[in-house]
């Protein structure tokens, strides 16, 4: 029976030293997780604390950048005698505003692609050619004179002719004939 007892107390010997091995694998591997978890947690901590830095450095800056264009706002308009309206004309004009206005105008107007035409009825002759005359009839022939060019402008702006009893248009020279 003795043999029996020592077989047992070796074989209850071996698994409590079996249980203790893995008992301390485990407590080892509990620790290194926790070490690994610390180890994250610091680094995701210094992430966050330098962008948090980075932050704070952002805003002192814009603070100062703020205070700086204050105090040049307020010097420039102590320069002007307290006169906002050359303020606001100056930091438009140092500011490029007017040049941008321009340059938006001038692509809109590029855009429309507009025919200009500029009419005269002729520099105050007379109908006749010669330089006096009834004023009454000047107006008239200065209204029929110009009634070509805008016939011809209207036709190529837009594509339509003037109506058969005012007049048409030409094919070779686009001027108006008069019916």
């Amino acid at each position: 029976m003795e043999p029996k007892i020592q077989e047992a107390n070796w074989e209850l010997y071996k698994k409590q030293k079996a249980a203790e091995a893995y008992l301390y694998e485990k407590e080892k591997e509990a620790q290194a997780q926790k070490a690994a978890a610390g180890a994250t947690f610091y680094g995701r901590q210094q992430i966050v604390d330098g962008e948090l830095y980075s932050k704070k450095k952002e805003a002192e800056g814009l603070i100062a950048i703020t205070e700086a264009q204050g105090i040049y706002v307020r010097t420039l308009l102590d320069a002007l005698g307290g006169n906002y309206a050359a303020l606001r004309d100056y930091l438009m004009i140092s500011g490029g505003m007017f040049q941008e206005i321009a340059k938006i105008n001038a692509e809109a107007v590029r855009g429309l692609q507009p025919k200009i035409s500029i009419w005269t009825n002729g520099g105050g002759e007379a109908a006749d050619g010669t330089g006096g005359g009834n004023k009454a009839m000047k107006e008239i022939s200065g209204v029929y004179k110009m009634l070509p060019p805008l016939f011809k402008t209207v036709n190529e702006q837009t594509g339509m002719l003037p109506p058969a009893w005012m007049g048409t248009l030409s094919d070779s020279a686009h001027s108006t004939c008069m019916d």
